[in-house]
């Protein structure tokens, strides 16, 4: 294992730091958010990232116990890795940068990488003050939503516990959401909210049960 690089500061702020403060550190949280994955899914979708510095953020993640690796059962035999009841707690402060980042996504630059999971995080505290406990109907609704983009689809869980997402189409949606990445922005950064997006046709909404009909604001 490599030596820890710490700020040596009595700070939990510092401490925090010490694990998380790598680059690419967070973005495999993010990923691993969505349930085990394989190594060459992670690098897949880290665009960017060498082969040696993801291994590298494996083992420190691995070390400060945020990460575990551990190998399927037959007939796959591969090796995953998931993250640890520490590393699902880190879910709050990506939610919050991905908030506080939202109006830094105004232009998309010609050499940006998009995958359509990426706006999951920032939409689960969306959709979840809507349909979660404390919500503004009341309903505390638990489901899984689809959210289908142009660049693709994803599948959120509501209420469910872990994971929290999932890459690509849902078997048995409670509803599914059609709308574009800007509007994913938008809602993310608060400019704009799911009513609103469904009044000004920005966003469609499918589904027959309670879950959809609170998101439709029926």
């Amino acid at each position: 294992m490599s030596r820890r690089r710490s700020y040596d500061q009595y700070c939990a702020t510092a401490r925090a730091l010490d694990a998380v403060g790598d680059r690419w550190t967070l973005l495999i949280v993010r990923e691993l958010l969505a349930g085990p994955r394989r190594y060459t899914d992670l690098h897949a979708d880290l665009p960017g990232v060498s082969t040696d510095v993801l291994a590298s953020r494996l083992k420190d993640m691995e070390r400060d116990e945020l990460a575990t690796r551990r190998r399927l059962p037959p007939p796959s035999a591969a090796y995953v890795y998931e993250l640890t009841e520490r590393g699902r707690g880190l879910l709050p402060v990506l939610t919050a940068l991905a908030e506080w980042g939202a109006p830094a996504l105004e232009e998309r630059r010609p050499t940006d990488a998009v995958r359509a999971h990426w706006f999951a995080v920032p939409l689960l505290p969306v959709l979840d003050g809507l349909s979660g406990p404390g919500g503004a109907d009341g309903y505390g609704q638990e489901g899984v939503v689809e959210v289908r983009l142009d660049e693709g689809a994803f599948h959120i869980r509501l209420g469910t516990g872990d994971p929290v997402y999932g890459d690509g189409p849902a078997e048995s949606p409670d509803a599914r959401l059609v709308l574009d990445a800007d509007t994913c922005r938008a809602l993310s950064g608060g400019e704009l909210t799911v009513g609103d997006g469904v009044r000004d046709g920005r966003i469609e909404v499918s589904g027959e049960g309670v879950l959809a009909k609170v998101l439709r604001g029926e």
